[in-house]
C-alpha cells in the first residue's frame, strides 16, 4: 500500500468515528471517501506518467574511461643509479685541433687535478708524434709534429746524459715518458732549448738539420708517425713553432712536459684518471 492509499484509510476512520459523535450520515460519509478515493487514483497515474516521460540512463554501455594521451607519451622513470654529471669538472680546451684520446685524457686530468700547478704545459704524444702546448688554463696556444727518440721505449738507459751521441746504440734512443718540469735554457752551441730531462740531456728545441740523410724536414711534414722516430731521445719541433709557441710560452716561467708512453698506460706513468668518468660519479 503507497503513501495515498494508507492516508485514504486513514480519513476514512477518521470519519466514520466522527460521525458516531455527529450528525453526519453515513451516506455522506460514503460520499466523502469516494472522493477521496478518486483523488488519490488520479494523483498516483499522473505521478506514473512524469516518471514515465523522463529519459532513461543505459547502464548495459558503460565503456571504460582513458586519458587523450595514454598511449602517445610514456613516461620512463629515472633509474636510481643512473649517473648525475658533476659541474666542478674541468677540461682542457682542443679547440679546433684534433688530438688522440689519450692526449685528450691526459690534459683533461692536468687541468683537472691541477697537476700543472697553474703553469703552461706541454703533452708530447709519442705515438702521434705530436705535441700540444696549453697555457696554464689549459687553452691550447699550438700544436705541431715533432720528431722523437729513434727506438721505442718509455725509460733512459742510466747515465744516457754524459755518454757521446756516437757511443749511444739505436736501441738506446728513447725518448723518457713522464712528467718533467720543464725551463728554458741554453745548449752547448748557446741556442735556446726547452730542457726537459737535465741529468738524460733530454730538450725539446728547434729541429736539427745538420744531418742531410736523416730528412729531418722531410721526416716532420710525414703524415705517418713512424716516420717521425729519428733523434736520439730530444723532441724536434719546426723552428717556426718553437719560436712563435715554445718560446713565449715559457719565457719568463717555468712548465711541466708530460711525455705519454709507448708501451704502459698512462695511469701507471702518471697517477691519473678519468675526467670523463669522474664528471658522472654519484
Amino acid at each position: 500500500m503507497n503513501f495515498f492509499g494508507y492516508t485514504s484509510v486513514i480519513v476514512t476512520e477518521k470519519l466514520w468515528s466522527a460521525a458516531r459523535f455527529s450528525n453526519l450520515t453515513q451516506s455522506a460519509i460514503i460520499m466523502m471517501s469516494q472522493r477521496l478515493w478518486l483523488g488519490i487514483i488520479l494523483s498516483g497515474f499522473i505521478t506514473s506518467l512524469a516518471l514515465a516521460a523522463e529519459p532513461k540512463e543505459s547502464v548495459g554501455s558503460i565503456s571504460p574511461v582513458f586519458a587523450t594521451n595514454y598511449y602517445k607519451t610514456q613516461i620512463h622513470a629515472t633509474p636510481v643509479h643512473s649517473p648525475v654529471p658533476k659541474l666542478s669538472t674541468k677540461r682542457a680546451n682542443f679547440k679546433q685541433e684534433t688530438a688522440t684520446q689519450a692526449s685528450v685524457y691526459l690534459a683533461d686530468w692536468v687541468i683537472d687535478s691541477g697537476d700543472n700547478q697553474q703553469m703552461p704545459f706541454v703533452i708530447v704524444d709519442k705515438k702521434a708524434a705530436k705535441v700540444y702546448v696549453f697555457d696554464a688554463l689549459g687553452q691550447l696556444t699550438g700544436a705541431a709534429p715533432a720528431l722523437l727518440g729513434l727506438a721505442v721505449g718509455d725509460n733512459s738507459i742510466p747515465n744516457i746524459g754524459t755518454m757521446a751521441l756516437a757511443s749511444i746504440k739505436p736501441e738506446q734512443r728513447t725518448t723518457p715518458a713522464g712528467r718533467f718540469v720543464a725551463a728554458l735554457g741554453k745548449n752547448i752551441h748557446n741556442k735556446e732549448i726547452l730542457w726537459v730531462d737535465y741529468d738524460a740531456a733530454i730538450s725539446l728545441h728547434r729541429v736539427v738539420t745538420s744531418s742531410t740523410k736523416e730528412r729531418r724536414l722531410q721526416r716532420l711534414e710525414s703524415k705517418n708517425p713512424l716516420e717521425r722516430r729519428i733523434s736520439y731521445g730530444c723532441i724536434n719541433v719546426p723552428v717556426k713553432f718553437y719560436d712563435q709557441v715554445i718560446s713565449p710560452s715559457f719565457t719568463g716561467t717555468n712548465g711541466i712536459v708530460y711525455v705519454l708512453p709507448d708501451t704502459r698506460s698512462v695511469k701507471e706513468v702518471f697517477g691519473s684518471y678519468s675526467v670523463a668518468d669522474r664528471a658522472f660519479e654519484q
